[in-house]
């Protein structure tokens, strides 16, 4: 039970619902309902399981394969499962291949689309983690791997259920790219330390704690300049009042100012779920709309 509770651990589950809550978006702005059709429940379903445990337990079995010589200086890995010696790196190549594996085979209950997407993301986490590409070590292709990953891929999938991808509004993929930018820009400044101790040049390594700062509150702000401006011009659906987008634009601002100066998972978590309240509010006039 202890490996078992390891191997789940592995897959990180705190971070299954920045794949759940893309994909919601993208399914309940592409058919109008929170809930699916009756013909898209099994497509529906196998899309959670891959968006959950299946896609994200080889994408970190990988990053902690070759992440070992950082995680070992950093104290917030320091139960990592590969650290502790409880999984050994045998045990996470054989993770890698059967949830790939796993992903891609429960992917095809989507449909072809969606199993292009999870061979996307797969290969994206590849190039992430593994050397000589590495684009963790790379600034700015470390950014542009995550934003592309959280920020368009996992809202896409969800839209692709229903309808078909070449029909996704662009703006959204800019905005999902500025907004999981400004999210993953804090958590290279969380393990600074540790990565440089063992010579990863990440982004925060790179341009400095700060200049994530500032670039990450610029994303923030400008994504959400963008998305209000999207509600007021109707953009996406006629509303009376916006009022509550219209107030919750400049709090958000100020809530990722304050908590990213020291980021932590948790406090970035905070960020994501203020986010929330105003996409859930922009999501039920999608659905009062249809």
């Amino acid at each position: 039970m202890v490996r078992v509770w390891a191997v789940v651990r592995l897959t990180r589950p705190w971070f299954w619902p920045l794949g759940w809550a893309g994909a919601i978006f993208g399914a309940v702005l592409a058919t109008g309902d929170w809930l699916p059709a009756h013909d898209a429940v099994l497509a529906t379903v196998a899309a959670g399981l891959v968006l959950g445990p299946l896609v994200w337990a080889p994408v970190f079995a990988l990053n902690d394969l070759h992440d070992l010589p950082s995680d070992r200086r950093n104290p917030r890995k320091a139960t990592a499962p590969l650290v502790t010696g409880v999984l050994s790196a045998t045990d996470l190549r054989r993770c890698v291949r059967w949830c790939a594996a796993g992903a891609v085979t429960v992917a095809a209950v989507a449909g072809p689309v969606f199993v292009a997407g999870t061979a996307a993301v797969l290969v994206l986490g590849w190039l992430y983690s593994v050397p000589p590409i590495r684009l963790k070590a790379r600034p700015g292709a470390d950014v542009a791997v995550n934003a592309i990953v959280v920020g368009v891929l996992g809202p896409l999938g969800g839209w692709s259920l229903h309808r078909p991808v070449f029909d996704y509004p662009p703006v959204l993929v800019v905005l999902g790219l500025l907004l999981a930018t400004a999210l993953y820009l804090p958590t290279t400044v969380i393990d600074q330390a540790a990565d440089r101790a063992a010579d990863y040049t990440t982004a925060a390594v790179r341009w400095s704690a700060s200049a994530c700062y500032r670039a990450g509150l610029a994303s923030w702000a400008i994504a959400n300049a963008v998305w209000l401006a999207c509600c007021h011009l109707d953009v996406f659906v006629a509303r009376d009042s916006w009022l509550l987008q219209t107030v919750a634009a400049p709090l958000l601002v100020a809530v990722y100012a304050d908590l990213t100066r020291r980021p932590s998972i948790s406090r970035l978590a905070i960020v994501a779920v203020a986010f929330a309240v105003p996409a859930t509010d922009f999501l039920l006039a999608c659905v009062r709309a249809d």
